[in-house]
C-alpha cells in the first residue's frame, strides 16, 4: 500500500534542521549494500566502503514533513503510538511518549492489536480493571495463591498494554522506529488505513508508509533525535506554539 498525505496541506512549523546535526548523530549511515531494498535508492547518496549513505539534505526533507505531520496530529488533538521495541529506542520512546502525551509500545507488538480492537481493547479494559480492583482491595479475601495470580496476569497483561493505557479506539497515526523491526505494526497499520511515519534505514520498504524518514534506525543518537523531533512536534501542535 503507498500511504498518501498531501503534504501540501500541512502546517509549515518544522524548524530548520542543520545537516551538521545530523551527520554528528550518525544519521547518514545506511545499512550494507548487500542488505539494501532497491525502493531506498531516491534517498540514498552514495556508497563508502560497501556500506549506503544516506543524502541528508533529502532526510532533512522528510523530516521536516513528519515533523509537520506530528505537528498538526497535536493540533487537532488526535491519538498517536509511538512503537520502538529495539533495545537502541525504548528508553528514549518510553520517555518522549509520556512528555507529550502519546500512547507508545516499548515490548512487543501484540499481534491483531489493529485488525482485531474489540477484542484487544477487552484486554486492555480488562488490566485496569483488575489493576484497580486489586488496589481497591478487592481480591484481600482470595488465597495467597490467587492473589499471586492476579498479579502475575496484570504483570503479564502491562507487558502489552502500559503504554495503551488511555487509547479508546483505534489511532490516528503511529509512528515507528525501525519499520523493518515493526513490520507487524506496518501491515496492520495499512489494513486498518492507518498513516505510519517512520525512521527507516536503507533495508526499509518506503511504498509501506506515509512519511519515511530515511536514516539509521540503529545508533542511538540519531534514533534519539528523530524520535524527540516527533514529541516536541506533537507537543508543540497541541500548545498551539
Amino acid at each position: 500500500m503507498n500511504q498518501q498525505i498531501d503534504l501540501s496541506k500541512l502546517p509549515s512549523k518544522a524548524p530548520g534542521y542543520d545537516l551538521r546535526d545530523l551527520l554528528e548523530a550518525g544519521c547518514h549511515f545506511g545499512h550494507q549494500k548487500s542488505k539494501w531494498n532497491p525502493d531506498m535508492e531516491e534517498y540514498i547518496y552514495t556508497e563508502k566502503n560497501g556500506v549506503h549513505i544516506f543524502d541528508l539534505a533529502i532526510t532533512a526533507k522528510q523530516l521536516t514533513a513528519a515533523y509537520n505531520y506530528m505537528y498538526k496530529l497535536g493540533k487537532d488533538n488526535k491519538s498517536v503510538i509511538f512503537v520502538g521495541t529495539k533495545r537502541q529506542a525504548r528508553k528514549v520512546i518510553q520517555e518522549t511518549a509520556k512528555e507529550c502525551g502519546v500512547h507508545y509500545i516499548t515490548s512487543r507488538w501484540l499481534g491483531v492489536l489493529f485488525t482485531n480492537w474489540p477484542q484487544i481493547g477487552k484486554s486492555l479494559r480488562k488490566m485496569l480493571s483488575m489493576e484497580s480492583k486489586m488496589e481497591a482491595g478487592a481480591y484481600d479475601n482470595f488465597t495467597k495463591f490467587e492473589q499471586a495470580q492476579m498479579s502475575k496476569q496484570i504483570t503479564r497483561l502491562r507487558r502489552f498494554f502500559d503504554g495503551l493505557r488511555e487509547l479508546k479506539e483505534l489511532p490516528d497515526a503511529i509512528f515507528v522506529v525501525d519499520s523493518e523491526r515493526e513490520d507487524i505494526a506496518v501491515t496492520e497499520a495499512n489494513k486498518m488505513d492507518i498513516p505510519v511515519i517512520a525512521l527507516m534505514d536503507s533495508d526499509g520498504h518506503p511504498d509501506d508508509v506515509a512519511i519515511p524518514i530515511p536514516a539509521n534506525d540503529d545508533a542511538v543518537k540519531s534514533i534519539e533525535l528523530v524520535v524527540k523531533q516527533m514529541g516536541e512536534a506533537y507537543l508543540a501542535g497541541q500548545q498551539g506554539k
